[in-house]
């Protein structure tokens, strides 16, 4: 919700602005600083409320993306010719606030903490036990590693896929912006050009659904860092066969098969961190993530526009984020075949050592019984022989007594 809130501030109050400068502050600042509200509670209410279906969920909640995307052009156009540039953040900035709605119907789950006493005090509740950790004070370090978890540096997957994205964002998102001055380029229409991102964004509408349920499937799921890697190659072999491209017709092609990979890598981005950490650290990871990735998704651009200009043509430009694009693939899949080998050789480990736990531990438990059992009857001055039909007497009596306090249910029920 508040993140609606500044989206409508920035865009009202780049309305009024005069200048490039106001631009940067009230455009680039805090309607983006309203976006990222937006996007990273978005993302981590997903895994709260859904595990089962939730490669499903993640792409259909990503689906929303590409259908504002294929109508804004156009739309945008609309507003422009209507009512100018300051009309147009007016009426946008009206539209983002709409975001408070779908905040206000984010509701939060979890189990809800009551402050009933229960007739007897053989129950612990979670209000108890938070006691004393309530006034235990916070060190700075704490505080901030509550909101995001440094170590999650030390994760080995999580690295592996930090890595992977770092690479390629670098050539990620240059293709989109390049797309219609690349086909203007060719001799090429205008509103032609600029309908190639509305197919896009077609393709890429029906594409994150379709490729969350996929993900969702028994075979894809527990190998779903490899499926993320081969969305990702599929995306660079799209960008590397983009300069064969001479007409429109063939354009319209590579809008579609990039629409289906861009599509395909936007649907798992997220499920792929979600399963590397979990949902209790996904927010931490979703924030790291984002604030690693700002640079080569600022530098990917102007790098990519700096290379057109020294070269005169889009289809260097094309290529060189192919070859990205690839080669982060690559390194994203061998490292998840390590992480998988890995794990799997940690969990036989861990599997070993369990039945040699699980032996040990009864054996004393017992013994450690009988010795009490033996003490307790040669401080008494009985044989403990002659003393285990009294104890084993005394024993159905504490069950009987055990079984009338369990036909009440309702302290049952109440200690629960």
């Amino acid at each position: 919700m508040a993140g609606g809130l500044l989206c409508c501030l920035g865009m009202v109050s780049a309305s009024f602005s005069t200048n490039v400068v106001q631009l940067y502050i009230t455009m680039g600042f805090i309607c983006g600083l309203g976006l990222a509200f937006n996007l990273q509670p978005a993302l981590t209410i997903i895994g709260k409320y859904f595990y089962k279906k939730r490669p499903t969920a993640n792409g259909l909640a990503m689906a929303g993306s590409p259908v504002f995307l294929s109508t804004l052009a156009p739309f945008n156009q609309f507003l422009f010719n209507t009512y100018g540039w300051k009309g147009s953040f007016l009426i946008l900035g009206g539209i983002l606030l709409n975001a408070c709605v779908a905040g206000s119907l984010m509701r939060p789950v979890g189990p809800k903490l009551t402050t009933k006493k229960s007739k007897n005090k053989v129950g612990i509740r979670a209000t108890d036990l938070g006691e004393k950790t309530r006034h235990k004070k916070k060190s700075t370090w704490e505080t901030i590693n509550k909101y995001l978890d440094f170590s999650l540096f030390k994760h080995r997957g999580f690295l592996i896929y930090l890595s992977g994205n770092v690479i390629m964002f670098l050539g990620f998102f240059a293709p989109i912006i390049f797309l219609a001055p690349y086909a203007k380029d060719k001799g090429i229409d205008e509103y032609s050009a600029a309908f190639l991102l509305s197919v896009m964004a077609f393709v890429d509408m029906f594409a994150r659904p379709s490729v969350g349920f996929i993900a969702n499937s028994r075979f894809i799921r527990p190998r779903i860092q490899y499926f993320f890697s081969f969305a990702v190659m599929f995306n660079g072999v799209c960008h590397l066969l983009c300069p064969l491209a001479d007409d429109y017709p063939s354009l319209v092609v590579y809008a579609v098969f990039f629409g289906l990979g861009f599509g395909s890598v936007s649907s798992v981005l997220f499920e792929t961190l979600m399963d590397l950490v979990g949902a209790q650290r996904f927010s931490s990871a979703v924030g790291l993530v984002t604030i690693v990735e700002c640079c080569p998704v600022l530098l990917g651009p102007p790098l990519a526009g700096k290379l057109v200009d020294e070269t005169g043509q889009y289809k260097y430009m094309y290529m060189v984020c192919g070859a990205i694009v690839f080669t982060s693939s690559v390194w994203l899949l061998i490292g998840n075949a390590i992480n998988y080998r890995l794990l799997a050789k940690e969990k036989r480990l861990e599997d070993a050592h369990k039945p040699e736990f699980q032996e040990s531990k009864p054996l004393s438990t017992s013994k450690s019984h009988d010795d009490v059992t033996s003490f307790r009857s040669l401080r008494s001055g009985v044989n403990p022989l002659e003393s285990e039909p009294l104890n084993t007497s005394k024993n159905h009596d504490t069950s009987g007594e055990d079984l009338g306090s369990e036909v009440n249910p309702s302290e049952r029920e109440t200690n629960i």
